[in-house]
């Protein structure tokens, strides 16, 4: 049996979200063809994602030192803890998103922000930063308004790049991209693109 973390982050209803609707279609397959797995659902926007804080550095600083933590402080590390804790304990991970502002929602690099953790996820050695969850693998439903796999936009595109490369830092080399793009650019096509997009992610999930 393996352990699913889903990870969404957008605030939209689902009807209203190309990536989650394609999200959705994910999760019915794969719990379809795998029901012995475990599937946790991690949605940012209703989790209590902390941000790295003058009380997260100073928690930080004072867990090195070994001093007592103020309530403020204890509060934000235990839930920091929680969530890394969380994303070692699966195998496998879906991250649902969209493409802001060429990037990720600011919740999801928070949330990033608290399972990138030093001796956790990965480790510095004497040549250089290794990842420590290896073995592991990502799967990123995303859409995009434009169009960024070609053309001038793609050197610009930080959303599916950024969480490519930082789940590599942590060690997983197996990652799957599932990209919704232009619907905003081409809103006669959003319908098309959208039922590709399902599809493309129902046969990610036949394989996943």
């Amino acid at each position: 049996m393996a352990k699913v973390l889903y990870i969404t982050a957008n605030p939209k209803p689902v009807s209203a979200s190309f990536s989650s609707q394609a999200g959705e279609a994910f999760l019915t397959e794969y719990k379809a063809n795998n029901p012995q797995d475990e599937v946790i659902t991690l949605d940012i926007y209703k989790e209590e994602i902390p941000y790295i804080d003058e009380d997260v550095l100073s928690s930080w600083g004072k867990g090195a030192k070994g001093i007592e933590l103020n309530a403020n402080e204890a509060a934000k590390a235990k839930r920091m803890g929680e969530l890394v804790d969380q994303f070692v304990d699966v195998d496998k991970y879906v991250f649902v998103t969209p493409l802001w502002n060429l990037s990720l929602p600011a919740r999801l690099k928070a949330y990033i922000d608290t399972v990138a953790i030093a001796g956790k996820t990965f480790r510095y050695t004497a040549t250089g930063p290794e990842g420590l969850l290896k073995g592991k693998k990502v799967l990123h439903i995303q859409a995009r308004g434009g169009m960024y796999s070609e053309g001038p936009a793609k050197e610009i595109e930080f959303g599916d790049r950024y969480l490519r490369a930082i789940t590599s830092f942590m060690g997983i080399e197996d990652y799957e991209h599932v990209a919704m793009e232009g619907h905003s650019a081409l809103p006669d096509q959003a319908d098309a693109i959208l039922q590709k997009g399902i599809a493309e992610a129902k046969e990610a999930a036949s394989k996943f």
